[in-house]
């Protein structure tokens, strides 16, 4: 019984070290500028994205994809009338900051 009170720690101590540093990529990468957690801002709040986005595994990479290339001229956009800017992080870490952004649901 002990090990698993152990391992869960760890596991726990694991994900919220991930979660952390990939909110603090998302803080880096300018994300905030534009998104809030919790509360629409000039894109959506990350909260709404977690919740349109719940229960689909492969929109991580499509919208890590969508992210990298921003949104594309005469495309219709989702969120409102303001186009998002291509963004110029690394793929990998785009996918991080959209898995920290799935977590909030």
């Amino acid at each position: 019984m002990r090990k698993i009170a152990i391992i869960s720690l760890i596991a726990a101590t694991l994900f919220t070290h991930t979660a952390i540093a990939d909110q603090m990529l998302a803080m880096r990468s300018g994300c905030l500028g534009c998104h809030k957690t919790d509360a629409k801002l000039v894109g959506p709040a990350f909260h709404d994205v977690a919740a349109k986005y719940a229960g689909d595994a492969g929109e991580v990479d499509r919208l890590a994809n969508k992210v990298k290339a921003g949104s594309t001229p005469g495309e219709p956009l989702v969120w409102g009338n303001v186009a998002m800017p291509p963004s110029q992080a690394k793929l990998d870490d785009i996918k991080g900051v959209i898995n920290w952004v799935m977590t909030l649901k």
